[in-house]
């Protein structure tokens, strides 16, 4: 796809491989068994894969499927021509590439001995083969089982199953996919039984999924992973939603918070940073527009609820970095 900020028509071509019968029949269970929550997998997917002049995916096609990609083109393709001042999926690409660069900080922070990344949520993420940070690191991918198979099968094919080239393709030290609920009280028991080592560096990874979450299992899943803050370094990459941007689908977001950078050291969280999208570490040279959305958002308190020129409203998403340690190890 060609510079989509610039105004210029993106080129369309679904890769062959994506007409393959195991893909098809991957891709047909999806439309038709899959909930909004477990679809929402593949659209992110979408949004990383029409985005690829800025983020490198290869496996992003094949693993959104034709439909999400085709439906996200379509918006795109209609942006364009409208001249609208944001280009439809561009915030999952400016979200990925600040998670992108989240976790090689946090990687290179720690003191030696190797860390272990922690994806929540994992849903069709593929860091774990395009990342080069993530060479010393072991890799835990947690979601529903369904997702995780369906993942499983498309990396697979991908790679045509044989041990060398999955090995050749694969970035982390280790994988693994741990099938496990986060709203149920047993997904870190079943991290660690997957060898998560809880007296280890980690980085926990909560991207896109927090908002899907009810508040009570949102905040379980937070404290969770603060209390690890006593046992080693621990960083915490996550994005929040404000009250009003739950709105824009009430049958599927839910928790939020208007001010997660006091929620998080309420938690035992500490060097807790907020940043929205357009902040000179979350645009990536894809919001240059003074007038879009997200600009015209950051230069208002986040107190209001409505826009006090049009009364839309406020629909923000925060991202926030927070980290903790033991009290005889230092942050760095």
């Amino acid at each position: 796809m060609s510079n989509q900020q610039n105004g210029s028509l993106p080129d369309f071509i679904l890769p062959d491989s994506l007409y393959t019968e195991t893909i098809r029949e991957v891709h047909s269970a999806v439309e038709h068994d899959w909930d909004s929550l477990r679809q929402s997998a593949c659209q992110t997917a979408a949004g990383r894969a029409l985005w690829k002049h800025v983020i490198h995916d290869p496996l992003a096609e094949l693993l959104a499927g034709e439909t999400y990609l085709k439906k996200l083109y379509e918006k795109i393709k209609k942006d364009i021509l409208n001249n609208a001042k944001e280009i439809s999926g561009v915030i999952i690409a400016v979200r990925t590439l600040w998670f992108d660069k989240g976790i090689e900080a946090a990687l290179t922070s720690f003191d030696g001995g190797g860390a272990q990344v922690v994806i929540l949520g994992a849903g069709m993420d593929t860091r774990a083969y395009r990342l080069s940070c993530l060479k010393d690191s072991n890799m835990f991918e947690v979601d529903f089982p369904e997702v995780l198979q369906m993942k499983t099968t498309i990396v697979e094919a991908a790679t045509e199953t044989t041990d060398e080239q999955k090995h050749q393709l694969m970035m982390a030290k280790s994988l693994n996919r741990v099938a496990a609920d986060l709203r149920e009280k047993d997904w870190l028991e079943k991290l660690q039984e997957s060898g998560l080592k809880l007296n280890k560096n980690t980085v926990w990874v909560l991207e896109g999924i927090l908002y899907y979450l009810s508040h009570s299992n949102a905040m379980e899943v937070l404290k969770i992973i603060a209390n690890n803050c006593t046992s080693a370094h621990t960083v915490l990459l996550a994005d929040f939603m404000n009250k009003q941007s739950t709105t824009m689908s009430s049958s599927n977001f839910h928790f939020y918070s208007d001010y997660p950078d006091e929620l998080l050291p309420s938690l035992g969280f500490s060097d807790v940073k907020l940043s929205q999208i357009g902040d000179p570490d979350a645009h990536f040279g894809l919001l240059h527009d003074p007038l879009n959305l997200f600009n015209k958002l950051r230069n208002l308190p986040r107190s209001l609820q409505t826009h006090p020129d049009d009364g839309t409203p406020c629909c923000r998403l925060y991202l926030l970095q927070a980290s903790g340690a033991p009290p005889n190890k230092t942050i760095l």
